[in-house]
């Protein structure tokens, strides 16, 4: 059987270090369920740049996630395996909004301490979710979706878009959002083939790729798609590649699906 390897970066963007404020993407990397069914969580998030405490929103939204999607890991399990969409979506949505439920009391309790109203725009944040079963045998994943951001997958030394939009020539500035501007939580099932690189990240590296940013593109491949998976210190490095007319945050988590 093969190996699962993870790499993981957030770095701030060059507007934000311009301008001096902090960077509003969120990541966090898990394992969720019991042993016989254990997935891992790596969930990115990118709080809305105009939101005040976006920054927060995605940070709690990230680990709130982790927290919910753990009590249902056995279920997802079962319908990620039957590869049962209306299930996933189902369970999916019930433990997000249970987990968004839960950060609104607490920020909610925080905003009265401090005197002032509390507004669900204020912490807004997309965020995506990929489950990967760590039993080797089983080669379903799933992306739940708020947002924008999302899934490529790097195969034979090319970048396909798993949770493609309608329209990928244009940039689009609005974006469902969490806490509140959204309408369900998309979700996406794949079957990923040995020597596939998954590719999870906020729009700060999915836009450029999207946006058919070919060297961009292939310099990241050839830096991610070799043998030899990069070192800790090599991928926070590739993972900061400028991209011309992109200056947001950058969060990337990437999976390597190794060869047995």
């Amino acid at each position: 059987m093969g190996q699962i390897t993870v790499r993981a970066a957030s770095v701030s963007g060059d507007s934000h270090n311009w301008e001096g404020t902090c960077r509003q993407d969120a990541m966090t990397v898990a394992r969720i369920g019991p042993p016989e069914t254990e997935m891992l969580m790596l969930a990115v998030a990118d709080g809305v740049g105009s939101a005040s405490y976006s920054h927060i929103g995605s940070y709690h939204a990230t680990r709130q996630a982790a927290v919910f999607l753990d009590q249902e890991a056995e279920s997802i399990y079962s319908a990620l395996c039957a590869r049962n969409r209306a299930d996933l979506s189902g369970i999916a949505s019930t433990a997000i909004a249970r987990a968004i439920e839960h950060l609104r009391a607490e920020w909610k309790t925080l905003a009265d301490r401090a005197g002032r109203p509390y507004l669900d725009q204020d912490y807004a944040t997309t965020l995506h979710v990929l489950l990967v079963p760590t039993n080797a045998r089983i080669r379903e994943r799933v992306l739940f979706s708020v947002g924008d951001g999302g899934l490529f997958v790097l195969r034979e030394g090319r970048w396909a878009q798993w949770n493609r939009s309608e329209d990928t020539t244009v940039l689009e500035t609005r974006t469902e959002a969490l806490p509140h501007a959204y309408s369900s939580v998309k979700s996406t099932l794949l079957a990923t083939k040995p020597g596939d690189v998954l590719l999870l990240g906020t729009d700060g590296i999915t836009n450029p790729l999207a946006q058919k940013d070919q060297a961009f593109a292939d310099h990241l491949a050839h830096a991610w798609g070799r043998p030899e998976i990069p070192s800790l210190s090599d991928f926070l490095w590739q993972a900061q590649t400028r991209a011309k007319s992109y200056d947001d945050d950058r969060t990337v988590i990437c999976v390597w699906e190794e060869e047995a």
